[in-house]
């Protein structure tokens, strides 16, 4: 496929400022061709119609943070919860 010189193009180092995503993103979506673009030798060019295109498409959102739950914090606990003696831990022989 021969580039479209017509068409505004930009390096993807400048598509990265522009979109926020990164280098690597960038290429994915060029070569899945989610975004239009050409490559010249070694470097991407993306047109730049092509990415508005993408960046106004609704996009889920990504993780919220960390799924782990929190650690609870024992220093605050009250001393109803404070550990038992080592004798009270013990079974209890019947003789």
């Amino acid at each position: 496929m021969k580039p479209d010189l017509d068409r505004a193009y930009v390096p993807t180092s400048e598509a990265q400022k522009m979109s926020g995503f990164s280098r690597s993103y960038l290429g994915l979506l060029l070569r899945n061709r989610e975004i239009e673009g050409f490559r010249l030798g070694r470097e991407w060019f993306i047109y730049v119609d092509s990415l508005n295109r993408f960046l106004e498409k609704p996009r889920k959102p990504g993780p919220k943070g960390s799924r782990k739950k929190p650690i609870r914090d024992l220093s605050s606990t009250s001393p109803s919860h404070a550990k038992r003696s080592s004798d009270e831990n013990k079974p209890k022989l019947n003789m």
